[in-house]
């Protein structure tokens, strides 16, 4: 019997459309805990970070031969999660949909229309100067921030070593904190981890 984790996610995928239902245990394995933390900081509620595991696992399995994944698999399930929590929150009456005339809008009080301008301002800064980095330094940061890859998928995938990516996302860090100062740097912080 083969060892599955020691497969890397792209490889577990093909092995799963390929028919091989241990592939997708492993998937499952793999990413059940950590997407369940990532939905339950944003809904801090038990059962409801719960169905959307398993709403998002279950669509997985029902559409095997229809997945073509354009990045790496952690990146798509996150965002799997990702929008099942908006649905969640559109049901919740949170997002506010009208369309009487046709017209979509969304309905904010003062303090949150404030909020969402000043994470707006502050979220434009933070691209600006991740566009600064060195090319190698902002792939790396890229992958690691936005596409959710581990340290070891970067390093596979761009053919470094782990270590060489650790330093260059400890100097990405670096560069953000300097240049945007130490408030901002610690919102991204947030917003990358429990946001």
């Amino acid at each position: 019997m083969a060892n599955y984790d020691t497969y890397t996610d792209s490889e577990l995928i093909v092995l799963w459309k390929e028919g091989d239902d241990t592939a997708f245990r492993e998937i499952y394995l793999r990413y059940d805990k950590l997407l369940y933390l990532y939905a339950f900081k944003k809904l801090r509620n038990r059962e409801e970070a719960k169905d959307v595991i398993q709403d998002v696992f279950t669509w997985l399995l029902n559409n095997r031969n229809g997945i073509h994944l354009t990045g790496g698999l952690s990146g798509y399930l996150y965002k799997a999660v990702l929008y099942k929590i908006f649905d969640i929150f559109k049901h919740k009456g949170i997002i506010k949909k009208y369309a009487e005339s046709g017209a979509h809008y969304i309905e904010l009080n003062a303090v949150e229309t404030d909020y969402l301008i000043r994470e707006k301002d502050i979220t434009a800064l933070i691209e600006r100067e991740i566009a600064t980095m060195p090319p190698k330094m902002r792939e790396i940061y890229t992958l690691k921030r936005k596409d959710y890859l581990s340290t070891k998928e970067i390093a596979g995938q761009l053919g470094l070593s782990e270590h060489t990516v650790s330093t260059q996302l400890k100097r990405a860090l670096k560069h953000l904190r300097l240049k945007i100062g130490m408030i901002i740097y610690i919102f991204l912080l947030l917003k990358m981890y429990f946001i």
